[in-house]
Order: structure tokens, then C-alpha cells, then sequence
């Protein structure tokens, strides 16, 4: 079984639309969640080199659904690597809804970030800092 960073989240009602599932929208924000925690818990000096002009631009993300959620799921997000190509990282990200002590999946997504260094003339590629390439190598596939 590959190893997951996990990220845990309780969906509250304004996830939610007018029918009182969860707004399709919001499988994309929690991705987003799950690597800004990932970046703390397990390379924090990265985010240093955030604050001067390290970027991480999100070039394409997606998500497939199988199943509704509603206020009160409890899910967990499993962010996995599925591969570093140059400046360029492709994570892979698993919905599961944890209920009745069993799990389900209910949503797989992926996205993929482009490592820049910002500039006075824009933005250039940049190698993945080596803190977050060995951090991201632990969860590989």
C-alpha cells in the first residue's frame, strides 16, 4: 500500500448548495488545503522561500466524483506523489469518507504545480527546492 500525507476535514453547511450537497467547487479547495498543510507539517522551510519569490503555479488540477457529501462527512484527503518531472510535480488526491468505522471513496482528484521564481522581468523555472522534493519522495506511488 502506498504511504498517504492525510489531511482531515468535517464539511460544514457553507460547503454545501442549495440541495445540501457538497458544491462540487470545494474537492478543489481542500486540495489546495491539503498541500498548504503538507508544505508546514513536513517541509516548512519552503515556506520561506515562498516569501521571496519562490512560486508554486498550479498549471492543471481535476477531480472525478463517485459519491455526494453532506454537512458533517467526515473525509479524510490522502495526497500522494505520482511523479517529478523537472520543475514540475503531479500529486494525486483521495476522498475518502470515514463512516460507521469504514471507509469509502467517494472522489479522486489530481493537480499539478509548476516551480517558479518570481522576478522584476516575471516568472522562470525553478528546480523544486530539495526540502520539498525529499519530503514529497516519501509519498510516492
Amino acid at each position: 500500500m502506498t504511504r498517504s500525507y492525510e489531511y482531515a476535514h468535517t464539511v460544514g453547511f457553507e460547503e454545501t448548495n442549495f440541495v445540501g450537497n457538497v458544491y462540487y467547487a470545494n474537492h478543489l479547495r481542500w486540495q489546495g488545503r491539503c498541500r498548504e498543510m503538507f508544505l508546514r507539517d513536513k517541509s516548512p522551510g519552503v515556506l520561506a522561500e515562498l516569501q521571496n519569490g519562490l512560486a508554486f503555479i498550479t498549471t492543471r488540477c481535476s477531480c472525478e466524483y463517485f459519491a455526494e457529501l453532506e454537512p458533517f462527512d467526515e473525509i479524510v484527503i490522502r495526497m500522494t506523489l505520482l511523479e517529478h518531472v523537472q520543475n514540475r510535480v503531479t500529486m494525486g488526491f483521495d476522498y475518502i469518507r470515514l463512516r460507521d468505522g469504514g471507509e469509502e471513496l467517494v472522489a479522486r482528484g489530481e493537480q499539478q504545480i509548476a516551480s517558479m521564481r518570481r522576478s522584476a522581468t516575471g516568472l522562470t523555472p525553478e528546480a523544486v527546492p530539495t526540502e520539498l522534493r525529499d519530503a514529497l519522495r516519501q509519498y510516492a506511488q
